[in-house]
């Protein structure tokens, strides 16, 4: 057994010995803020939005970043409650040990907040996120029809088992379901969304598929590498490339005709709403389970407005 596993493994054994803890109401004034991995830009949009409008409500925002390990996320977190923070903004690293700091949290009497990522099986007391089976759907009904309604799909998966992967998984499905003529003739799962992970995985799978003709990056990197790894190809036939998220390196390259359609997500909304939900959390407010946002299928015709002012 690797150290990084056992460390989880005592982790959790030891928060299912602590006794839970009943949220005291109170006003927040420090909120600890667990990022996935700043390296990427949708996260990074979040953090400054979450810093942004604590400083406009008066409220220390303490930043962590895992860099995309579970591990290093749990040992962030028992910090930041170390701290004594008034309430947790959780990004998750990874599906692996997901739910470990929700539960220690809950057992410092701790509210969680979660945002583009739910800890399954110990969920926040509210979820921000993008309606992802809904957007995916619509991302992939459009990248379809635009290929006619046939031929063949690669699809390059984001971290296997996280909330955005299985749901952009989802709702492509579902598109899919509309056009029996395309055939998801491969598709391969990254490790942390990256752009490099786009590249070599779609060059994998065009290696083993030539005549594929879609490829769905569930990020905006992920089609970034995919979309450079087409043009290395230098295949006989159009190759339509998809993304998801609209960060703002990836909708420049689209108003330029890197690739071809992404779902913008409205990330800093988003953060904002994470920051007013922790405040009202930590006062003893009720908030729904989830809370959902629409994203916008985005394309050359509408980029220029997202590239000008990120919702």
């Amino acid at each position: 057994m690797g150290i990084r596993k056992r460390l989880l493994l005592t982790a959790v054994a030891t928060i299912a010995l602590l006794p839970a803890l009943a949220a005291e109401a109170k006003d927040a004034k420090l909120v600890g803020l667990a990022v996935a991995n700043l390296q990427a830009n949708f996260f990074n949009q979040i953090k400054e939005s979450v810093e942004a409008a604590g400083a406009e409500k008066g409220v220390k925002v303490i930043t962590v970043d895992a860099k995309g390990d579970a591990a290093t996320q749990v040992n962030q977190i028992q910090d930041l409650l170390a701290q004594n923070i008034d309430a947790l903004i959780y990004i998750p690293a990874g599906a692996t040990a997901a739910s470990v700091p929700v539960k220690a949290a809950k057992a410092a009497g701790v509210p969680v907040v979660n945002i583009d990522r739910n800890a399954e099986g110990a969920p926040g007391d509210t979820f921000i996120a993008t309606d992802s089976v809904e957007s995916a759907r619509q991302v992939c009904d459009w990248i379809a029809k635009q290929a006619g309604g046939k031929g063949e799909m690669l699809i390059i998966h984001g971290q296997k088992g996280t909330t955005p992967e299985v749901d952009r998984s989802k709702g492509c499905g579902v598109a899919l379901k509309a056009y029996p003529d395309i055939k998801v003739v491969g598709e391969l799962w990254s490790e942390g969304w990256h752009q490099d992970e786009g590249f070599k995985l779609t060059a994998d799978l065009l290696q083993a598929h030539p005549k594929a003709n879609i490829v769905f990056g569930q990020a905006d990197a992920l089609a970034l590498g995919a979309a450079q790894a087409v043009k290395v190809a230098a295949p006989d036939h159009r190759i339509w490339v998809a993304g998801f998220d609209g960060d703002t390196a990836a909708l420049k390259a689209l108003k330029d005709g890197v690739f071809d359609v992404t779902a913008t997500q409205q990330t800093q909304k988003m953060g904002r709403m994470g920051l007013d939900a922790a405040i009202a959390l930590a006062k003893g407010d009720k908030l729904p389970a989830q809370q959902l946002q629409d994203a916008t299928l985005t394309t050359k015709d509408n980029v220029a407005g997202f590239i000008a002012k990120h919702p």
